[in-house]
């Protein structure tokens, strides 16, 4: 983090002048903000026709059975999808000092993506699935993915490789993992034996099966999930509180104890099967090494805000990078601990199990794209936030639904847990009907279509503030950039540094 002018005894080059496309920062929030709504919409769906199955009467497209992946797949790869793009299309070609390589590949993806999207969204409601967790769609949609994805990947590191700066700050670094990772578990996950146009069988069978699918489910969580919303909390956090990043050593550290450790997790989801020992062992040891890196990447984040907590009490975007990196750190210490053979005994196929989920959708990815969208929205409409109480009210409105869902959900699933483990005097078992676990837990389940609600609501409040936002702005949709470039043979000198930002040692004007 230093001074963009470099010593006077550096060798420069004429001023250059190039145009950041905002327009498809643009595009990307507005999907991001229109699928989320969607998604948490059929979500709220979902969660009242536990309480009330009679909901929207017995329209097959709209089961629960239907809605369900509908709604997993439009919050997953719809909102934070469309999120992960918003982001890196605004902060890549600012780190790199560039705009993106191509704009007609940004065009193509940009599009490409709301088709799987919509592709998606009907193959689901008509029951064409795979039945595989977080891969429901079918071979012509897997492989649309697959193309679509190489044009992001292609955009990115034509971008990178034609930066103007030396150094690749350590949000690309999480960038690049998300491209290269991502790519190598859908494919891989994705082999299946095509029989009709809509219908396929995937090419592993049994424990084989099992093992794949929860390597890549695993892996989607830490690779699409994960990985990108940290790079673009070491873009944003420090952006926002106007601090630098407190240790750029640790965000190295973080950076590759995370990548080598995640991709060897996913074994943990198969406990107590038929899954070799020695594998569902291999995962608990990595799963337990995680919390290390996991909590030094919130605790960077955390520490990045010292001397700059006075702002997060006005703040909205900071509000929400707070209780977003809080939450991260929260869910990478109890999935750890979900793992545990002991503890996944008591937690394993109960609801407690999408409390934990659902703190890292709602708080982690939800509370990082709610905080890109208040700050990146004002930002390329050259204008202020148009209301940052009622930005406030959505904060509080979201971390109180987050609240009534998950603890509604931890409690529901341990008594679900505890019911289904006790005995008689005889030794049978005391609640044989699975139904009488339900119907005991009911109250759970209405307490979480309130949380449900409440985070919706706050979703909309948002809808009314960004478009209020847009309309007293207008979009800076080629935004004119002017900078240096030096050159590479003349990068020996330490470069100059404004007060209190101490200067890397990787640093260079370059």
């Amino acid at each position: 983090m230093t001074n963009d002018v470099p010593s006077t005894s550096v060798s420069m080059q004429p001023p250059e002048v190039f145009h950041y496309d905002n327009r498809t920062v643009r595009d990307f929030g507005v999907a991001t903000i229109v699928w989320g709504i969607v998604g948490f919409l059929v979500g709220l769906i979902v969660a009242l026709k536990l309480v009330y199955p009679d909901f929207l009467g017995f329209v097959p497209e709209l089961s629960y059975g239907r809605l369900r992946p509908l709604h997993t797949n439009a919050v997953i790869f719809a909102f934070a999808g469309n999120a992960i793009f918003f982001g890196i299309y605004y902060s890549l070609p600012r780190l790199c000092k560039t705009p993106m390589w191509n704009q007609a590949l940004s065009k193509v993806h940009f599009w490409g993506w709301q088709a799987i999207i919509v592709a998606a969204a009907l193959t689901l409601t008509q029951g064409i699935t795979t039945s595989k967790e977080y891969a429901e769609l079918e071979w012509p949609i897997d492989i649309a993915i697959a193309l679509v994805w190489v044009v992001f990947g292609a955009n990115m590191l034509g971008t990178i490789y034609t930066r103007r700066v030396r150094h690749m700050y350590v949000a690309i670094w999480f960038y690049l993992a998300t491209f290269i990772t991502v790519a190598v578990l859908h494919i891989v996950n994705s082999f299946e034996l095509p029989v009709s146009l809509f219908k396929s069988y995937s090419l592993y069978a049994g424990v084989q099966d099992a093992l794949v699918q929860w390597w890549y489910g695993h892996n989607a969580v830490a690779f699409f999930l994960t990985t990108p919303f940290l790079g673009i909390m070491y873009y944003l956090i420090p952006k926002a509180a106007n601090r630098p990043v407190f240790s750029y050593r640790l965000s190295i550290i973080h950076f590759w104890a995370l990548v080598f450790l995640y991709i060897w997790a996913g074994p943990h989801h198969l406990l107590y099967t038929a899954l070799p020992d020695w594998a569902q062992s291999l995962g608990v040891v990595f799963s337990v090494m995680l919390i290390a890196p996991s909590w030094g990447g919130m605790i960077n984040g955390l520490l990045t805000l010292r001397g700059a907590w006075d702002t997060v009490r006005k703040s909205p975007v900071l509000k929400f990078l707070v209780v977003g990196v809080t939450a991260y750190g929260m869910s990478t210490f109890e999935g750890p601990m979900m793992a545990l053979k002991n503890v996944n005994a008591l937690t394993h196929y109960t609801d407690y199990t999408i409390g934990h989920v659902h703190m890292g959708a709602l708080a982690w990815n939800g509370g990082l794209s709610f905080a890109m969208l208040y700050y990146i929205i004002p930002r390329i409409y050259r204008t202020g936030l148009y209301s940052v109480k009622l930005a406030n009210v959505h904060f509080w409105a979201a971390t109180l639904g987050i609240m009534f869902y998950v603890l509604s959900m931890y409690f529901g699933g341990i008594t679900q847990s505890l019911m289904w483990k006790e005995f008689t005097a005889d030794g049978l078992l005391r609640y044989p009907n699975f139904l009488e676990t339900v119907t005991q837990i009911m109250p759970m389940y209405a307490l979480r279509s309130v949380g449900g609600g409440l985070y919706l609501t706050g979703a909309l409040l948002a809808v009314i503030n960004l478009w209020a936002t847009a309309r007293q702005g207008s979009l800076l949709a080629s935004e004119e950039v002017r900078t240096r470039r030096c050159r590479r043979s003349a990068c020996t000198e330490r470069p100059t540094c404004t007060a209190g930002w101490k200067a890397d040692r990787r640093s260079s004007p370059c």
